[in-house]
């Protein structure tokens, strides 16, 4: 299959200064034989409806950039066709230059970021031609190899974060966020927070206003503060032992009750070191950290769906006391449950049943 990527592919790309206003900004995203297709292509479906939401012929007009401009086998197998080459590319300013990423699944299903010193050689070049840079998912190992995460924090998927810090101890690589901006280099966490990047990227050059518009053809939320988690409680990985899971169950199913380690342990019959060690053996953490990750899951369904006051969330969801939910919420999201509610209230549409975002 093969996916043409611009309505007048035959003609040059029209290449702009940064920040002038009066064309379109230009982002350029970097193509390489076996790329991950979702990063390529959810990014420009906010960038394209940005200009649809305008009544100027202000927005972006976004390239694909490959070292030729034959078609880019995606790792999904979709071919797409590059608008320019690297070097036509690197001719002209560059707005942003947004970097995809790409993996490799060896026989024990260990997963592993692909750095090819060519592509790293290019981004690095297009990079100091750009007024941003910003990484997609595991497209964050391309720019820790061009050394552009020197010094700063940085996010990728979880499942690379590993790699990229005992690659390169020089960045502080943080792997629970969606997405973080340091200056003008962004880096995204994995899959759809793609979406959630290039909407922080619209509401940055345009405003809030414009990116809710956006979001709201989107059908999803205007946009997730940076510090959000990637994980939720329930896609957390399943344990392959039973008593965890039935313990997890058991968590999942009373939180608004007494929830301690010592009744947790005489609940699944072990002591409490043995329920500590078997949660950091099969969940990676602690009884009680996983207990209040599970609890501000439950908070957060209640704030975007309802009405109830913070003291009642609170209660129900086992927290005791709203000062308790506040700083439960800060330390898993980094935000707090008024500012949380303010952003994801969701109400049902009047007709069908669609959920919308409110955008408060």
């Amino acid at each position: 299959m093969q996916i043409p990527t611009s309505r007048d592919r035959g003609s040059p790309v029209q290449t702009v200064q940064p920040d002038t206003g009066a064309v379109p900004r230009l982002i350029v995203i970097v193509l390489f034989e076996g790329v991950d297709l979702l990063d390529v292509t959810g990014p420009p479906e906010v960038f394209s409806l940005v200009r649809r939401e305008t009544d100027d012929a202000t927005g972006y007009r976004v390239a694909l950039a490959a070292e030729t401009t034959a078609p880019v086998t995606t790792a999904a197998g979709v071919r797409i066709l590059p608008d320019l080459t690297f070097d036509q590319a690197a001719e002209g300013g560059i707005d942003t230059l947004l970097v995809p990423g790409s993996v490799e699944v060896d026989e024990g299903r260990r997963v592993r970021a692909v750095t090819d010193p060519a592509v790293v050689e290019r981004v690095r070049t297009l990079a100091a031609r750009s007024r941003r840079v910003a990484s997609v998912c595991v497209g964050a190992h391309l720019l820790a190899a061009a050394g552009l995460l020197d010094g700063r924090r940085a996010t990728t998927h979880w499942s690379t974060a590993g790699q990229l810090a005992a690659e390169h101890p020089e960045i502080e690589v943080d792997a629970d966020p969606i997405f973080i901006r340091e200056g003008e280099v962004w880096t995204g966490a994995g899959i759809s927070a793609c979406l959630d990047l290039s909407l922080a990227l619209v509401a940055e050059d345009f405003g809030e206003e414009l990116a809710l518009r956006v979001a709201r053809q989107l059908v999803m939320y205007l946009k997730r503060p940076s510090g959000q988690s990637q994980f939720s409680v329930p896609l957390e990985p399943v344990s392959t032992t039973r008593r965890i899971e039935e313990l997890r169950h058991h968590i999942l199913r009373n939180l608004s009750g007494r929830l301690t380690v010592p009744d947790l342990a005489a609940h699944a019959h072990v002591s409490e070191r043995q329920l500590t060690r078997i949660f950091k053996t099969e969940l990676g953490t602690t009884p009680s950290a996983y207990i209040e990750s599970a609890r501000v899951e439950l908070a957060r369904h209640q704030l975007e769906s309802g009405d109830a006051t913070l003291e009642r969330i609170a209660t129900a969801c086992g927290f005791g006391t709203t000062d308790t939910l506040v700083r439960a919420f800060r330390r898993r999201l980094g935000t707090t449950p008024t500012d949380y509610r303010q952003r994801f209230r969701t109400t049902a549409a009047a007709t069908g049943g669609a959920v919308t975002a409110a955008g408060r």
